[in-house]
């Protein structure tokens, strides 16, 4: 695999790619590209590439911080699995943004959490939730791009209004 140095690191900068697959990881990388209806292979890798490196980050970096989801699938019949999983969330309420949730069929239930924090904290999130009796699937989503701090103190212009009262 070689590549074309990247001079330009601005986000709207391209570099050329070039690699060698085997034949049959080629068609399927075509027959992927139509399935999902994305214009070109480079849009696909590109994707691939980026989940590939947000799960790099996960494992490798894990003070970095990252912004995802996490997918719950559980069973509603079991007991107080829903006060287990709030109870758990209320001990991350600084990584948990927004919760939703939804009934399925057979007692199912499927519920998103809006997460934000340490790789390593959101780790230690989904294995406490994973441990509650009833959890039958979990899957974590992230990525390195981040939510807008959602409220900033502004000291000066507290300060600021305390003395204009």
């Amino acid at each position: 695999m070689r590549g074309d140095p990247v001079k330009d690191t601005s986000p709207t900068s391209l570099a050329r790619l070039s690699m060698s697959l085997p034949a049959d990881l080629f068609r399927q990388l075509d027959q992927m590209v139509e399935e999902t209806g994305l214009p070109s292979r480079s849009q696909l890798i590109a994707e691939l590439i980026r989940n590939a490196l947000a799960d790099h980050g996960e494992t490798m970096r894990p003070d970095d911080m990252l912004a995802g989801t996490i997918t719950l699938v559980y069973r509603g019949d079991m007991g107080r699995v829903r006060h287990q999983l709030a109870q758990t969330q209320a001990d991350y309420l600084k990584e948990v943004i927004s919760s939703q949730h939804v009934f399925l069929e057979d007692d199912q239930s499927l519920e998103v959490l809006l997460v934000q924090g340490p790789a390593a904290r959101l780790r230690t999130l989904c294995d406490a939730l994973r441990k509650v009796r009833g959890v039958r699937q979990l899957k974590l989503f992230t990525t390195t791009a981040l939510l807008p701090p959602l409220h900033e103190q502004d000291h000066a212009t507290a300060s600021t209004a305390g003395e204009a009262a």
